[in-house]
């Protein structure tokens, strides 16, 4: 059994076939959701799961965070990918302090070892480089994922970014300060 090795993934790799071995399954049973009187837990349930189609626009995605010069961090265990995480490298904000953290997942066979933590410490590293001075997350706003970002330091953002509002009106928004 060999160790987990964290290192950046390039264009060339990318292909659904690089998912082959990693499971975005999630059952989730409560989400957090804004309301006039704050923050409140509710019971929400349902199962994400994804499959060739998800993998596809994923794909998409990461190649394009790559073409404008962004980052694509992997964690593999056995050769196998089991965690990513990219950095976009556009700034954004009011002083143009955000980079977006656009992407985040374990493989749910793999969570709880602390492979989230290194990929969110690298995507802070990558978002340093390109000049940010916060990490900007549209989060998902399952009870589980927002304490693993609170966990690491993230806090509700003090600026709310309109595309990815509308976006993920569900998500929680975010940011990680990096100075």
């Amino acid at each position: 059994m060999e160790r987990i090795i964290f290192r950046t993934i390039f264009q060339k790799e990318i292909s659904p076939q690089l998912f082959s071995d990693f499971d975005r399954f999630q059952k989730v049973t409560q989400c957090w959701r804004k309301e006039e009187c704050g923050w409140i837990l509710k019971n929400i349930s349902f199962t994400e799961q994804w499959g060739e189609k998800e993998y596809e626009i994923l794909c998409h995605c990461l190649k394009n965070t790559i073409d404008t010069g962004g980052g694509v961090f992997g964690a593999f265990y056995d050769k196998k990918l089991k965690g990513f995480c990219s950095v976009e490298s556009r700034l954004f904000g009011s002083q143009k302090q955000y980079l977006q953290l656009s992407s985040l997942h374990v493989s749910a066979d793999m969570r709880g070892k602390g492979i989230g933590r290194h990929l969110f410490y690298l995507a802070c590293n990558k978002a340093r480089e390109l000049s940010g001075r916060k990490l900007y997350i549209s989060s998902h706003s399952a009870r589980e994922t927002q304490a693993f970002y609170h966990a690491v330091g993230c806090l509700e953002a003090e600026e709310y970014d309109p595309s990815l509002t509308e976006a993920e009106p569900c998500d929680c928004q975010l940011e990680y300060r990096l100075e």
